[in-house]
């Protein structure tokens, strides 16, 4: 499809919409036409890097003031080829590669998986699409284009009988010299596996090298445990892909492409591959660092001349530590993909079929953590909400809400009824209770420790221990203290989906045993605090997500010709219009499930 395309001719329109998320590195499928230099495997300019790599700033001016280019290859080419595609009237579909919650009725929200048929590429960081009848803005870095986009979603592997392949199926049509379209198809699908992950290799072999070589020249501005926050485990990924990638080069059929066995490769790796979720869970910790880190000038320009010595794309160095979470989370498309187009008496069906399901897990786990670190974002806005709070910040034992919703609460010794507001988190059950006049405001009144509870139903009819005729009633009873709490939903639906939201709540806490997902205390803290500074700038409550943002926030300061060649100023980014969904709907939506 590329092929047909002139990127160097097409014009660049911008989208008026928004221009705060470039599109992350590695997360388009089509093999690249570049006309711009490239180092071939990042190879250093020996000649350039020294012991004495002097100040940041003359590293810097020593590669502005050069001829060189670094731009982004094809220069925004792919976005320009969709647009030209869309414009001729062809259907272009991308598949996303990870969820993409959104409370903007202006964007649209997906899951993992899910395929969107892109309508609008014309700016580089925000799409349109449709999913359904639902249409909207996404990230174009949460997407991977499917490879081949002349293929109809509906068809899937053919069906087979007697273990011939169906002439008359669209499948079995000839493509070029004696390959079906369907072999075609698989060749597309093992080169882009190919492509893009000698293109990985590439990014990571620049910023082990390009990066963290320099960085690790200068002890005084950056200590051993500085680096490990920032990059984390990438130079042991970079040794495992390396020899990923060959194990890949070795079952490639040169001659006969669509004939090449690489499941066996991802079950071979699959357990090595356990070193993402290392990298995938600091990497929150990473864009902390480095927002923090950026806020002072001296590593704005260290940065910048890193990436201008080793001559790497136009991206900084935030996006590029997002492409090892991306790939993994890319890996079980491509293999969906390639198993699509992989006949069942195919040698390599059964080790794909594998190999899918095994890359799906791990992704599964990293696309889960990520959706709980922008779930403590809305947790502590939600705390800083609520009035008279007292005693420890919810985050400090939970991270998760699990359900939520009006209970009457029945409490001794007069089994008095009071109507109460009730939020189930993992570990404890928080009571509120709403304001008489503005029912949108909660105060907190009092939280349960559910790992020392059990759930007991209740039958309708008098209960004896409090003597009282309960409906829809259950009770939460302490093992050791013998301490009882008993609560009544209106219907009795209310009560089931609360047994329910009990029993997912020990089930949550069990699944976060097993894989030992926390929270870090830097993690709860910066959540707290942004939602403190929000709480007391007056402003409308709305949910901020820094990690979310940082995701998608990958652009490099740029310098202005018009300014004096010394100077490097970090130009603002325009702002995404606010939602204006927490003015319209109760602050307690947004953790409905």
């Amino acid at each position: 499809i590329t092929s047909a395309v002139a990127f160097d001719i097409l014009p660049l329109k911008l989208h008026p919409f928004s221009q705060s998320t470039p599109t992350g590195l590695d997360c388009v499928g089509w093999k690249r036409r570049i006309s711009s230099p490239v180092i071939t495997d990042g190879a250093l300019d020996k000649t350039a890097l020294t012991d004495d790599v002097g100040s940041e700033e003359d590293l810097y001016e020593d590669f502005r003031s050069s001829n060189h280019r670094y731009g982004h290859p094809g220069g925004g080419g792919e976005q320009l080829a969709i647009n030209e595609l869309i414009s001729d009237g062809s259907v272009v579909y991308a598949e996303a590669l990870w969820d993409h919650v959104t409370m903007d009725d202006q964007e649209l929200g997906f899951k993992a998986g899910d395929v969107i048929e892109v309508m609008d590429a014309t700016n580089k960081e925000w799409w349109w699409g449709r999913i359904l009848d639902s249409e909207g803005w996404f990230p174009a870095s949460f997407v991977r284009l499917r490879v081949n986009q002349d293929e109809p979603m509906e068809d899937y592997p053919l069906k087979v009988e007697g273990g011939k392949e169906d002439d008359s199926s669209s499948g079995t049509r000839r493509f070029g010299m004696g390959q079906t379209t369907k072999d075609q198809m698989r060749t597309n699908v093992i080169n882009e596996i190919l492509s893009t992950e000698r293109d990985y290799i590439k990014h990571l072999k620049d910023i082990c090298e390009g990066y963290i070589k320099q960085c690790r020249k200068r002890a005084d501005m950056f200590t051993e445990e500085q680096l490990k926050t920032i990059f984390g485990n990438i130079e042991d990924i970079y040794r495992c892909q390396k020899k990923f990638v060959k194990s890949l080069e070795k079952k490639f059929n040169k001659d006969h492409p669509h004939l090449s066995e690489v499941g066996s490769c991802f079950l071979e790796y699959q357990t090595e591959f356990q070193i993402y979720s290392e990298y995938c869970n600091n990497h929150p910790n990473a864009c902390m660092e480095l927002s923090r880190l950026t806020k002072v000038n001296k590593y704005v320009y260290f940065f910048e001349a890193c990436r201008l010595l080793q001559k790497m794309i136009d991206i900084s160095l935030d996006g590029f530590l997002l492409t090892p979470v991306q790939k993994i989370c890319k890996y079980p498309l491509q293999l969906a993909e390639l198993l699509k187009y992989t006949n069942p008496q195919h040698r390599d069906f059964k080790d794909v079929e594998a190999a899918l399901n095994a890359m799906k897990n791990v992704a599964r786990l990293i696309n889960e953590r990520k959706r709980r670190l922008e779930n403590i974002d809305k947790i502590a806005q939600w705390q800083s909400s609520i009035e008279d709070w007292e005693g420890e910040d919810v985050l400090v034992r939970s991270s998760e809400l699990i359900y939520s919703g009006e209970l009457t609460k029945i409490s001794h010794p007069q089994a008095k009824s009071q109507q109460r507001m009730f939020f189930l988190f993992d570990h404890q059950l928080v009571c509120c209770k709403k304001d008489l006049l503005r029912r949108d405001i909660l105060y907190y009144k009092s939280r349960i420790n559910v790992d020392d509870m059990e759930i007991v139903d209740v039958e309708d009819g008098k209960d004896k221990d409090f003597n009282i005729s309960v409906k829809n009633a259950f009770k939460l009873h302490c093992r050791d203290t013998e301490e009882v709490h008993l609560f009544c939903a209106k219907k009795p639906e209310q009560k089931q989906r609360w047994l329910k939201a009990f029993e997912n709540e020990r089930r949550q806490v069990q699944l976060d045993q097993e894989t030992g997902f926390s929270i870090t205390e830097v993690q709860k803290k910066q959540a707290m605090l942004n939602a403190s500074k929000q709480h007391h700038s007056g402003k409308p409550k709305a949910v901020t997500r820094p990690y979310y943002d940082f995701l998608m926030r990958q652009k490099h300061p740029t310098l202005p010709t018009t300014l004096p060649q010394q100077q490097v100023f970090m130009l603002a980014e325009p702002k995404r219009k606010p939602s204006n969904f927490w003015q319209n709907i109760s602050r307690l939506t947004p953790f409905r499930k």
